[in-house]
């Protein structure tokens, strides 16, 4: 006589069937595929991001031969970036939230790309002037872009590493970019007419093109739009995928701006750029003024603050997901830095000590800033989230204008980096103690709870 239930396979089947089908979703397997599929991409974009940012610092030297550029004008060229990003860095993150992040990042790529190949038709001061202000306005909201819509896709439990993996791209951008800048400046100068750093600049600008084409391909806005999930896997990843801060206030991005903390965080970013821009922009020049002249040479011991900080970053992201605690991480970062900076200061003649020192700088400058990004998602939701990480961003990015400037006037007017690389160490240090002291109790709270 049959049973009145049955435990036939086909009968578990059908039952399985009716089980909810997030209940059979394996969480970890889901964020790999998630991330597999994203940040590749992400990461390369990200690196020609970075390096399209700092490849002036490798052609500096036969930049300033051929335009006859004082290191103040060298400076103020830099830092002209930096002005152009901040200005259009708030809007264009803005007009990201409305027009969906895949069309938006696509654009800034090819933009940025194009600009930054039009570097080759500089012929004079004021040309090197606007376009470096142009490439700045053209890349500006790419980098808080992406990391707002990293947290569309990821579990907040999963945000300190993917952001340590876009960040790894930064740091091998320096680690790849300045052997290979030293090979092009050294290798492709006067082939095919063009002086070396025209190809610099060729290099870095043209592959942003169909990067950005791939961008507009790959990316989804939604994962309810992500037709490489299954329903059920996308189903219970929006559930596992909340907005940033979903109990934190700031869901605007006025409300992002009187939310506590969140200005104190954007001194913070300012300083954490004060001595990032200090390392990018002037790592080559130091190595060069400590007795090395060939320019292969320079590129692969510039790359050793890169890779200190690629190896800092890897651990710092894993440890601080583990403990959750991220402030204390951040600050132990920033006095690494500031000792970097101090110590390359007194040996700024002895290239041995002198990379030590960088090694020392770039684990602390390179992977505080991943850390630190761990925090603002916690008390921004919404547009304010959008809105509110470019608006840090953009607080922070004037840094990259401070330092710039602020290093070549003091040498040219003393003839030596030292001071320079002191006051920067001392901010770097002041940015620690804010860290850990300034910071308010709930923005304190927020952090330990992830």
């Amino acid at each position: 006589m049959p049973a009145i239930y049955s435990t036939t396979p086909a009968a578990a089947t059908l039952a399985a069937e009716r089980e909810p089908a997030t209940s059979r979703i394996d969480h970890d397997g889901l964020i790999r595929k998630v991330a597999w599929r994203l940040m590749p991409l992400i990461m390369v974009c990200y690196l020609f991001a970075f390096f399209d940012r700092i490849n002036i610092s490798f052609a500096k030297f036969q930049l300033q031969g051929a335009l006859n550029l004082s290191d103040t004008a060298y400076g103020l060229g830099a830092s002209l970036f930096v002005i152009g990003y901040v200005i259009f860095e708030v809007p264009s993150n803005l007009l990201l939230y409305r027009v969906g992040a895949r069309r938006w990042i696509a654009r800034i790529m090819i933009s940025w790309g194009l600009a930054t190949s039009a570097m080759v038709f500089v012929t004079n001061e004021w040309q090197f002037y606007a376009l470096r202000f142009l490439v700045g306005a053209m890349e500006a909201g790419f980098a808080p872009g992406v990391l707002y819509y990293l947290t569309l896709w990821f579990p907040e439990s999963f945000r300190g590493r993917v952001t340590s993996l876009l960040f790894l791209a930064s740091a091998m951008s320096g680690l790849v970019g300045a052997p290979i800048s030293g090979l092009i400046l050294g290798h492709l100068n006067g082939v095919a007419g063009q002086p070396g750093w025209h190809w610099l600049f060729l290099i870095g600008g043209l592959p942003c093109l169909p990067l950005g084409w791939l961008v507009l391909r790959r990316f989804r806005d939604r994962v309810e739009d992500a037709d490489w999930l299954s329903a059920a896997e996308r189903k219970y990843l929006a559930t596992q995928v909340k907005e940033p801060g979903g109990h934190a206030k700031g869901g605007t991005l006025w409300g992002a701006i009187r939310t506590p903390g969140f200005l104190m965080l954007g001194l913070v970013y300012f300083l954490i750029q004060v001595g990032s821009y200090g390392l990018n922009f002037w790592a080559p020049h130091l190595i060069r003024t400590s007795g090395i002249s060939n320019a292969t040479t320079i590129g692969l011991l510039t790359a050793v603050p890169y890779v200190f900080g690629a190896i800092a970053m890897v651990l710092v992201g894993r440890v601080s997901d583990a403990s959750g605690e991220r402030r204390l991480y951040v600050a132990g970062l920033l006095v690494a830095a500031a000792f970097g900076f101090l110590a390359a200061g007194l040996f700024d003649k002895q290239t041995g000590m002198l990379v030590l020192a960088l090694a020392v700088m770039g684990a602390g400058v390179v992977a505080s800033i991943p850390a630190f990004w761990a925090l603002p998602p916690r008390i921004l939701t919404g547009a304010g989230a959008a809105g509110g990480i470019a608006l840090i961003n953009t607080l922070g990015q004037l840094g990259g204008i401070v330092s710039p400037v602020m290093v070549g006037r003091i040498k040219d007017a003393t003839g030596s980096t030292t001071p320079a690389l002191y006051a920067i160490g001392i901010a770097s240090l002041v940015c620690a103690l804010l860290v850990m002291k300034a910071l308010p109790a709930a923005a304190m709270r927020a952090a330990r709870e992830r």
